[in-house]
């Protein structure tokens, strides 16, 4: 008889693990999912993830949002932000005057590997020929090593962006790890009622036009009558850099192994 193959009990553990994170996403949605925001952010951040969950954010055009709720609920709160090295100028300074201005105490500046852009994009120029494979080495690879020494995460994704957002709830699984969305079911008109009473600046670039805003490259003003997520590669079939879509958990599972090597 042939000895069993330890890769199939490992599989098997991952899809147990994985069966058990749905559940458990399933769960908090049922139970929590309609809770205001600042109400689901203070619930995982002290009772159902403690220290181990983070916040990304890409310090945009609707950023300040869910950041202000943080630094009012724990200011201490891991935020990581993608630098792609492609952003505007807007963006840094976006970013660096917010934190100034909320308290945030941790933000982890998050970078492509050197070594993986060198070799995919020496001239930096990949998002012309290949937009799909310029997100996967300068956001998904750089992005997943962020996240995997963490059990959740939250965004700041809304339902009311595009279309493929429609149905977003406010918790679900990715793999062996829960996605938290707080404003998954706010409108647009919250968002703006909520930066009005609280006085947070805007992106520079949302007085031109942006309303989603992204790498320099990719990202462009938004028409009347067009959706947030309009400007973001215009011209492609694509409206997703791959950080927020199904094949994610894989990306991040080959980040922990990398990391546990």
């Amino acid at each position: 008889m042939q000895p069993p193959d330890r890769r199939d009990h490992d599989r098997a553990d991952k899809r147990q693990v994985g069966s058990e994170v749905r559940d458990e996403a399933a769960s908090l949605q049922a139970r929590y999912g309609g809770l205001e925001p600042e109400l689901v952010i203070e619930l995982c951040v002290d009772r159902l993830f403690a220290e181990e969950i983070a916040v990304v954010s890409s310090f945009g055009s609707q950023s300040a949002v869910l950041l202000h709720m943080i630094s009012e609920i724990d200011p201490t709160l891991p935020v990581q932000f993608l630098d792609t090295g492609k952003h505007f100028s807007a963006t840094h300074d976006y970013r660096n005057s917010l934190i100034d201005l909320l308290g945030l105490k941790d933000i982890c500046i998050v970078e492509p590997d050197p070594a993986l852009l060198g070799a995919a994009d020496p001239v930096g120029i990949l998002f012309v020929q290949d937009a799909d494979k310029c997100c996967g080495v300068r956001k998904v690879e750089p992005m997943a090593r962020a996240i995997a020494p963490y059990r959740a995460w939250m965004t700041g994704r809304k339902r009311y962006q595009s279309e493929t957002r429609a149905a977003l709830p406010v918790f679900e699984a990715v793999g062996e790890r829960v996605r938290i969305n707080p404003l998954a079911l706010w409108s647009a008109q919250d968002v703006d009622i909520y930066r009005h009473v609280h006085s947070l600046p805007d992106h520079p670039l949302t007085a031109k036009g942006y309303q989603s805003i992204g790498c320099q490259p990719c990202t462009r003003p938004v028409k009347d009558g067009g959706t947030d997520r309009d400007g973001r590669w215009a011209g492609l079939e694509k409206t997703e850099c791959g950080i927020h879509m199904s094949g994610f958990s894989q990306a991040i599972e080959i980040a922990t192994q990398k990391g546990s090597g």
